[in-house]
């Protein structure tokens, strides 16, 4: 909403490292999962507008909102929650799972829909990786949204499907020893790591 901003310029700067890092044609396709250790450090945010600049570069970019513990993009972006990732992964296909977005030309979101009682369950089944496949095959850029690292093990298992993930932490929130327990972690896993952004908005 804020084009010029300092924060806006922020986000191109940090699409450019994402596309050298993640997204180049002569790396391996695969989704950006975006994790944070605590609830409110932007994890959110950070996703939505990162989307929205890959958007804006020309690549068809779909959001893909997996926090089924705290869904949040839809309201983000106004989207009708009624069906979404939780329908997928259920077995339950709606045409309406992925949204275009309005004013922001190549930006399609995924909500998380219906917000189930077993969100590990669901990701941790074979269905999560097969769409996460066939979804970075039809789209340009995928990111995806996940819980906070303190809510389980949902977001490693995410990142693992997805993987590359970017770690989002705040500005004089996010406890080192913490931090750097998440940063061991997923470089164990079979996850890219692309970095780790400290978010001062």
């Amino acid at each position: 909403n804020q084009p010029f901003s300092a924060q806006a310029e922020a986000f191109r700067a940090i699409r450019s490292q994402i596309m050298m890092r993640v997204f180049s044609e002569d790396q391996q396709k695969r989704a950006l999962a975006v994790v944070s250790p605590a609830s409110g450090d932007g994890k959110t945010f950070f996703a939505a507008n990162l989307a929205v600049t890959l958007a804006q570069a020309g690549g068809r970019t779909l959001l893909v909102d997996a926090d089924m513990r705290g869904p949040r993009q839809h309201e983000v972006f106004n989207l009708d929650n009624g069906a979404g990732l939780s329908s997928v992964l259920a077995g339950r296909v709606d045409s309406q799972v992925v949204q275009q977005i309005a004013g922001v030309p190549n930006l399609f979101v995924m909500p998380v829909g219906v917000t189930p009682p077993n969100p590990l369950e669901l990701v941790d089944r074979a269905a999560f990786n097969m769409l996460m496949r066939e979804l970075v095959l039809k789209f340009d850029h995928v990111i995806v949204d996940t819980p906070a690292v303190i809510y389980g093990a949902d977001a490693h298992v995410i990142a693992a499907r997805c993987g590359a993930v970017l770690v989002v932490a705040r500005h004089n929130e996010s406890r080192v020893a913490a931090l750097q327990q998440l940063v061991t972690a997923l470089s164990q896993s079979p996850a890219r790591l692309a970095g780790v952004i400290m978010n001062e908005f």
